[in-house]
Parts: structure tokens; C-alpha cells; sequence
């Protein structure tokens, strides 16, 4: 009680005081309260400076790059197998996912023709030989008749062959005339199916007045809007083809009329080209109406609505002219078939005379060095021919071209194919990665590189292999280019099927021994490069410095530090309400720096 009041006795003598010395006082708390302000600053001032870094130290290692990229798994060859030759399959040997060996036999095509060509050829080159050593030994007189006979029988073949010629022309022209029967009342029907009046005429459900297409056309009610576009397609295409097919019978005709048997063998010859074309055209036109008739008569019986009676005559009519206008056209191509052949005879004929009749001089001359080489060179020549012949022997039987599995079989016994036919097909039971890779990272590659692979869908199975193969062109799509990379496998699954979707990561470079920091330790100011470097009394200091390979989490350094350096990575400024940061940002997912993480403080 007595400290109370001696501090309650010595507030009123301060109080006291103060009223008689109040300018004094004034001054005094102002300079107080002054005093007060400045050090709070100061002290928050010195709080809101404080930095906080985290830094990692430099350290040598394994520096690891890579490109990564998605695809598919793929076979490492397949092929389809087609024969060399055509004809019919006698024997089928294989089925879907049977396993063959290179060679093994696949398929056999008749071979009888092929037969027959190596068995002519060894006997042509028995001939050539006797023929060599004939004209080795002195020629006798039954060569000499032998010879003789020959020359005659090839002067008489000639001329069988330029009657054969003659005959077969009157054929020509007699098959013309046979169609030209026929082909006025065929264009004349066929004009009458488009621009007739009949329908129009004797149907009460198209207007008068109209051609046939167009009461056609008018009979596809506008309800039906879809139908009658297609129809009008129908009908221009017949109108086209009949146009195109009277132009050319209008032409052929005019030819026709001056033209008899009695003309030269080249009018003729162009007598049957044109008509051919003529043929072919009209065929063609008739088969366009048949499609409009067909499409008009399926859309009313889908419609529910009548047929007319016309149009069943009409379609009746029409099928009978293409049955004829094949027949015409088979003829006549069959006749000038026979005239170039029976040609070819007469030209082989006129070489074998000449052949022939210097044979015969020289038998009557006696052979010299140089005849005897050319019938060594004509012996060479048989056998040559005869071993043409038997590859085409050896062709009549498909074999697997590697080892595989049989994926498909797509012929039968008693089949009829040709050289490009596909048989079956085969693939490798060796399987590889397929990816696409862009411009940038495809340059980074070689062949040999090391790959990881992991499948979608089978977990926990990841494949190691090398790239085999780098597409070398590229492929450009909406201005992005890419790259397809091959990669084998070092193993291979049989739960791996071929279209799998894989995920590929190719190493591109390996450096042992490389000093290395984090990423987040690189700064960049303008095209310069550098880190920022803490001492040992806690300062920091930016530090040039040139790298060289990268990664996702680590860069090496190349010149400006060393080995055991701290460097930051990150940093934060404190403040009254939490702390600011700057530099950086640490990537926890890297694993953290090298070294571990350290905390340093320092006042700016």
C-alpha cells in the first residue's frame, strides 16, 4: 500500500510539473513516441529481410537421355504369297497358323503346260547338238535331203498360213456383217427405251407428250425426293451411254457401207477395230437402261405402286441385245486374235526359210570356224531356253519364302489364279516396336540404340531391345512432320500378339562422370547460363557457367563449377504474414539434389 501511494504521489508531482513546463513536456513526449515508431520499423524491417535457400550440392554421375514415343507392336516381316505363274491350284498344303520353313511346299499349279515347255526344250537342245555335230562331220546325202525337205516344208507352210490369212479375214468381215444385221434394230430399240412415247402414251400415270425417260422420271413422284434424285442419275447415265454408242455406230456404219470382202487387209483391219469399239459402246448403253429400267421397277414394287406393262417388254428386250452384243463382240475379237497369230506364223515362217536356206549353203559349202561357233552359240541358246523353261517349272510350286506362320489361306484345291493372286500370307513369329517419333527427337537417334518397352496391356511386363531402322523420308501431316522407328526385341512373348499398344523409352546418350546439378539450379539471362553459388560464410554469388546434356531432372555442367559446389535451388523471403518465394522450383519428383537438401539464412 505504501509503494501504491508513493506512485500515485509521484504522478501528481509529474503531473504538476508538466502543467507548469508545457512546451517542455510537449517536446518530450514527441520525441518519445518518435523514438518508439523508428524501432518497430527497424525491427520489422530486419524481420521482412530474411531469406530462406535451399541448395544442393555438385556432384558427379550417370547422366542418362532419352526420347520416349508411342506405336504398336508389329511383326518383323510379312508378305503375301503369290505365284509366278497362272492356272488352276491342284494342291493345297498348308492351313490358317500352321508353322513352315523357308521352302517348305505351299501350293502346286497345274503344271502340265510347263511340262510340256521343259520337255520342248530338251528337245531343241538335242537338236541344236546334232545339228553342231552335223555340221562338224562332213554333210552326206541324206543330210543334204533332209535339208532340202526341210526348206520345202517351210515354204509350204508359209504359204498354208497366208491362205489361213485370207480365210480367216472373209471370217472377219462376215462376222461384221452378221452384227450390222442386228445392230440397226438393237440402237433403234435402245433410242426408242429413252426418247419413245409409248409410256406416255398408253399410261394414264405419267402426263402426255413426254418421252420415255421423262414419264419415267414424272412417275417418281416428288414425294419420294431421294428416290427420284437417284433416279435422274440413272437416266443420265443411260442417256450418255446411248449417246456415246450412237455416235460411234453412226460413224461405224458410214465404214461399214464401204467397205466389202473385197477390200485390202488394212481397211478390213480397221473395219474390225471400229467395230469392235462400236460393239463395245452399245453394250455398254444397253447394260445403262437395263440399270434405269431395274432401279425404276424395284422403286415402285418397294412403293406399292403399279409396274407398267411396257417396261417388263422393255427390260425383256434389252437382256436379249446384251446377250447378242457380247457374242458380236466375243466373235470379232476372236477373229482378230486368229489373224495376228496366223501373222506371227507367217513372219516365224519367212525366218525359218531364211534360216533354212542358209543352212543349206552352208552344208553345200562345208562348215568353217565360223559356223561351227554359231552352232555352239545356238546350243547355249537352247540352254538357256532350257533353263528358262524350268523355272518356269520350278514356279508352278509356292513355296514359304522364310521361316513363318501361316495367317491366311485364301485358295482352295481346283482354284484358278493368276501371277498376282494372293495365295495366303505369312509372318515371322519374330515380333518388333513400332513408333512414330517427331522431327526433333528423331534426329537425337541411331541404329543400336537401347530401348525400354511396356505394353498397355499386359502390367508389370516391360521388354528391353534396339533400334533397327529409322524412317528416312518422314511423313508430313497438317505441317507436322514424323518419323516411324523400328525397334526388335531382345525376347519375345507369345502373349505378345502383333497391334498391341506400346509405349517406347530410347536411351540416346549415356556420360559417366558427368558433374552434375538439378535443373532448377540453371537460371538464364538472355542467352547466358548460370547459377547462383553459396560460399562458405553463407553469401551467394551468381556463378557463369556452359552445360551440356540434359534430362528431365539433371544438367550437366561443362565448365564453371566443381565438384562439391553449393548451388541454389531454391529461395524464399520471409515477411510479417508468411514468406515470398524466388529463384527456381524444386522438383520433388527428381528425388531431390544431389548431396540432400540444405537450409541457409542470411540477412540481405
Amino acid at each position: 500500500m505504501k509503494i501504491f501511494f508513493r506512485i500515485k504521489s509521484g504522478f501528481k508531482g509529474l503531473y504538476k510539473w508538466m502543467m507548469r513546463h508545457k512546451f517542455i513536456a510537449l517536446i518530450m513526449i514527441a520525441l518519445i513516441i518518435a523514438a518508439g515508431y523508428f524501432g518497430i520499423r527497424a525491427m520489422g524491417s530486419q524481420n521482412q529481410g530474411e531469406i530462406n535457400y535451399t541448395t544442393a550440392v555438385v556432384e558427379k554421375g550417370t547422366l542418362i537421355t532419352t526420347v520416349s514415343g508411342t506405336g504398336q507392336i508389329a511383326v518383323s516381316n510379312q508378305a503375301d504369297i503369290k505365284p509366278q505363274v497362272s492356272g488352276d491350284v491342284i494342291y493345297v498344303g498348308v492351313k490358317n497358323g500352321d508353322e513352315v520353313k523357308s521352302g517348305t511346299l505351299l501350293f502346286k499349279i497345274d503344271a502340265s503346260d510347263a511340262e510340256k515347255a521343259v520337255r520342248d526344250a530338251e528337245t531343241s537342245l538335242e537338236t541344236a547338238k546334232l545339228d553342231l555335230q552335223q555340221l562338224s562331220d562332213p554333210p552326206d546325202e541324206l543330210t543334204l535331203l533332209k535339208a532340202e525337205n526341210d526348206l520345202l516344208s517351210a515354204k509350204e507352210s508359209i504359204e498354208k498360213n497366208k491362205e489361213s490369212i485370207l480365210d480367216t479375214y472373209e471370217d472377219g468381215f462376215n462376222d461384221v456383217a452378221s452384227a450390222f444385221l442386228d445392230l440397226p434394230t438393237i440402237i433403234t430399240d435402245m433410242d426408242n427405251v429413252l426418247y419413245g412415247q409409248d409410256l406416255a402414251d398408253n399410261e394414264p400415270d405419267v402426263s402426255g407428250g413426254n418421252d420415255n425417260v421423262h414419264a419415267l422420271i414424272n412417275s417418281v413422284l416428288s414425294q419420294y425426293i431421294d428416290e427420284r434424285i437417284d433416279f435422274i442419275t440413272f437416266t443420265g447415265k443411260a442417256e450418255e451411254d446411248y449417246s456415246s454408242a450412237r455416235q460411234k455406230y453412226d460413224a461405224n456404219l458410214k465404214s461399214y457401207r464401204l467397205v466389202s470382202r473385197y477390200s485390202d487387209q488394212v481397211t478390213i483391219d480397221a473395219l474390225l477395230d471400229e467395230t469392235i469399239q462400236t460393239v463395245r459402246a452399245m453394250s455398254e448403253a444397253v447394260n445403262s437402261e437395263i440399270n434405269m429400267l431395274d432401279y425404276w421397277v424395284d422403286f415402285r414394287t418397294r412403293k406399292g405402286l403399279r409396274v407398267f406393262s411396257d417396261v417388263t417388254t422393255l427390260q425383256t428386250e434389252l437382256k436379249s441385245y446384251i446377250s447378242k452384243t457380247n457374242s458380236y463382240l466375243s466373235s470379232i475379237l476372236s477373229v482378230q486374235k486368229t489373224i495376228q497369230n496366223t501373222k506371227d506364223a507367217v513372219v516365224s515362217a519367212e525366218r525359218s526359210i531364211k534360216e533354212k536356206e542358209l543352212s543349206m549353203e552352208d552344208l553345200k559349202a562345208g562348215a568353217d570356224a565360223s559356223d561351227i561357233r554359231a552352232k555352239e552359240i545356238a546350243v547355249q541358246q537352247k540352254e538357256d531356253s532350257l533353263i528358262d523353261a524350268k523355272k518356269g517349272l520350278d514356279n508352278c510350286y509356292v513355296r514359304a519364302p522364310f521361316d513363318g506362320v501361316i495367317i491366311e489361306v485364301d485358295a482352295s484345291k481346283g482354284d484358278s489364279v493368276s501371277s498376282g493372286t494372293v495365295l495366303a500370307s505369312i509372318i515371322t513369329k519374330q515380333k518388333l516396336t513400332e513408333i512414330t517419333l517427331n522431327e526433333v527427337d528423331v534426329s537425337q537417334l541411331a541404329l543400336g540404340q537401347k530401348a525400354t518397352i511396356t505394353l498397355d496391356a499386359i502390367e508389370d511386363l516391360t521388354l528391353t531391345g534396339e533400334v533397327v531402322d529409322i524412317d528416312t523420308l518422314g511423313t508430313v501431316s497438317q505441317g507436322v512432320v514424323s518419323y516411324d522407328v523400328k525397334i526388335a526385341l531382345d525376347t519375345q512373348e507369345d502373349k505378345i500378339k502383333p497391334n498391341m499398344s506400346v509405349s517406347a523409352e530410347i536411351i540416346t546418350n549415356i556420360k559417366q562422370g558427368a558433374l552434375l546439378v538439378p535443373n532448377s539450379a540453371v537460371k538464364y539471362q538472355g542467352e547466358q547460363q548460370y547459377v547462383e553459388v553459396m560460399s562458405s560464410d553463407g553469401t551467394v554469388q551468381r556463378q557463369t557457367i556452359v552445360v551440356g546434356l540434359s534430362n528431365d531432372t539433371m544438367t550437366e555442367i561443362v565448365s564453371g563449377l566443381q565438384e562439391g559446389d553449393k548451388v541454389v535451388i531454391q529461395s524464399a523471403t520471409a515477411s510479417s504474414s508468411g514468406s515470398s518465394q524466388s529463384g527456381g522450383t524444386f522438383n520433388s519428383s527428381s528425388g531431390g539434389a544431389p548431396g540432400g537438401e540444405n537450409i541457409m539464412r542470411m540477412m540481405r
